[in-house]
């Protein structure tokens, strides 16, 4: 189930930008439309999770339904030849893929006697799908050479990926029951998943000084997602797609590094090299565009444990910490909504418009491009650094089943 759930995405989402640019004509503000789907789909989410699955329906059976429908939209995003056709499928699909992220989280914790203890064993393998996607796209099928994008060859990602959907949703129906739980009310689960009853933890100075960073480096991020792999098949780097895995493969590693430097050198310290991270690795990719300087590209990419585990999986711990038994899911609904909802919309919209400046008969000012996400959160950690009071959490008794 982990397998096939980030397998689908990983496939089409990380070409996504090359292939609208390549094959749809896409502008950089087009291209951010369609990134910020992922954007609207978290924040819709809730709606349907906690509206829906939570009170009516059998977890895996709504899994199922989802992702046979989204087999027919991906079909129909690989038949799109235009963005204003291409649009409303993937903004469709998004809305009902992002739900099922919490949906596959929520059937695995309930099969689960002991779920911190297991649930890291099989949400890697979400991870290693993400991983095989990219290397097939790249090493097996070819579908991310400069001469494959500009026949078209990514309009094959869609497919093999509405295969996949379609495989998961008749798969999902065999999965253990996972029928709803008795919830106290619409109206208080709503506001759960929503982070509404987190509010009031923004009332502590240093928890609002970290749900503001977290918003703000969720800017730079959306760059990444966006950029990354139209950047490097412009510059004609080989299998780009499966190099891109490298960030996926140093995520798992770093995750092993969090609770060491949590417990060495405090969550402050762990959070600013986290949003470093993301400076430095912008100012790997402009400077790392020459032949004799490639290695910076690789090095930038593989930085993407660093950024992403040092800041977002420690974020949430450091969340968790500040919570308290009443608002723990409240919480992490809250920082979920803002980063991956809000922070990200607003990003996705600042690097299409940047995109558009720094284009030319569609080739791209890649450096001056790269600058402003490293100079944006470069101006964040300093603030950060500045207003944010180091702490010391439980984070040892909080995993040890781990």
């Amino acid at each position: 189930m982990m397998f096939l759930e980030f397998f689908i995405w990983g496939a089409w989402f990380v070409t996504l930008g090359s292939y609208l640019a390549a094959n749809l004509h896409a502008s950089g503000a087009q291209t951010a439309l369609a990134y910020s789907t992922q954007s609207w789909g978290a924040i819709i989410a809730p709606f349907i999770v906690g509206l829906v699955a939570d009170r009516y329906f059998n977890a895996e059976r709504l899994l199922g339904i989802i992702h046979i429908a989204g087999a027919i939209l991906l079909y129909a995003l690989s038949r799109a030849r235009s963005f204003d056709a291409f649009y409303p499928c993937v903004f469709a699909y998004m809305i009902l893929y992002m739900p099922t992220l919490a949906l596959v989280n929520a059937i695995s914790f309930r099969q689960m006697d002991e779920p911190a203890r297991h649930f890291s064993g099989i949400r890697v393998w979400g991870t290693i799908g993400w991983i095989v996607a990219g290397l097939g796209v790249s090493y097996l099928f070819a579908w991310d050479s400069h001469a494959a994008i500009a026949r078209g060859a990514l309009r094959n990602t869609f497919l093999m990926c509405s295969i996949a959907s379609f495989a998961l949703g008749l798969y999902s129906f065999t999965l253990p029951r996972t029928p709803p739980l008795p919830q106290p009310g619409q109206g208080s689960r709503l506001r759960q998943f929503l982070g509404v009853d987190a509010l009031v933890l923004l009332r502590e100075s240093n928890f609002l000084v970290f749900f503001l960073a977290s918003i703000l480096i969720c800017i730079p991020l959306a760059f990444y997602y966006q950029n990354a792999n139209q950047f490097l098949t412009e510059i004609q780097v080989a299998n780009a797609t499966g190099k891109q895995t490298i960030g996926q493969m140093s995520e798992v590693v770093f995750m092993l590094l969090v609770p060491v430097f949590l417990k060495t050198f405090g969550m402050k310290t762990t959070l600013l090299l986290g949003m470093l991270a993301w400076a430095c690795r912008y100012v790997l990719f402009a400077f790392g565009n020459a032949h004799e300087l490639a290695f910076l590209l690789i090095l930038g990419i593989a930085l993407h444990g660093a950024c992403y585990d040092f800041f977002f999986v420690s974020g949430q711990i450091y969340t968790d910490s500040k919570a308290g038994a009443r608002h723990k899911s409240a919480a992490q609904g809250l920082i979920t909504l803002a980063t991956y909802g809000v922070g990200m919309l607003v990003g996705f919209s600042v690097a299409g418009l940047i995109d558009d400046r720094y284009s030319l008969h569609g080739a791209h000012d890649w450096q001056s491009i790269w600058l402003y996400p490293a100079a944006f959160a470069a101006v964040v950690f300093v603030l950060f650094a500045g207003t944010f009071r180091n702490e010391t959490i439980a984070y040892a008794n909080q995993t040890s089943g781990d």
